[in-house]
């Protein structure tokens, strides 16, 4: 894919979603964090059903240490996984009060010492709540960056990469939630909705349909 055409997607990403943002309920770094550990295997929608419960009660490291595995286990129990992301919240939340004083880092090498925390999630905490040019590749972008060519890659780090590389400048904070979005409701994985797709005729996707 030359560069010209790739200018030309994000342009239509961002004319079409000019202020782009996570479907995540949050309202500081730690809530974010918090989401997107208990969003692992886990739809938006049933983490912000249990994480408008749990804020209520714990949205701090110092209180969700309080509240505990026990309790918080039984406040995201609808979550899938839920006893192994309580625990590792909850041992997050101890580091943090021990090592960063309360306080979410900016840095992505202290952000994947915390327990459940790899790369994906640190990408998204730098991205979103700190405003840093990262790609957090999930599995919508890595199908989007593919399906289309704008970042072929055989793996997510390797995508990762090369949409850092290649994406120009001016799109590149919010184009990890241009991709998503778009794969998450237009490129869908069984049948993409090319009848919809705002970058049809740019996309290098052979198997193209009318599906809406």
């Amino acid at each position: 894919m030359n560069p010209a055409k790739r200018h030309e997607i994000y342009a239509r990403l961002r004319a079409a979603n000019p202020s782009p943002r996570t479907e995540l309920v949050y309202r500081t770094p730690y809530e974010l964090l918090v989401a997107v550990v208990l969003s692992a295997q886990a739809t938006d929608k049933s983490v912000n059903l249990a994480t408008a419960r749990l804020f209520e009660v714990a949205n701090t490291p110092a209180q969700m240490v309080t509240l505990g595995g026990d309790g918080l286990e039984s406040t995201i129990r609808t979550i899938g996984l839920y006893r192994t992301k309580a625990k590792n919240v909850i041992a997050l939340s101890r580091m943090l009060l021990e090592r960063h004083g309360g306080e979410v880092p900016a840095e992505r090498e202290a952000l994947e010492k915390l327990p459940g925390v790899g790369r994906k999630t640190a990408n998204v905490v730098l991205n979103t709540a700190f405003g840093q040019s990262t790609v957090a590749v999930d599995t919508h972008i890595f199908r989007v960056a593919n399906r289309t060519g704008l970042a072929p890659g055989k793996d997510p780090l390797e995508v990762e990469l090369k949409l850092l590389k290649l994406t120009p400048p001016e799109f590149l904070r919010d184009a990890h939630h241009w991709l998503i979005l778009h794969g998450r409701y237009v490129c869908v994985a069984r049948k993409p909705k090319c009848g919809l797709c705002p970058i049809r005729d740019l996309c290098e996707f052979r198997g193209k349909s009318d599906d809406v």
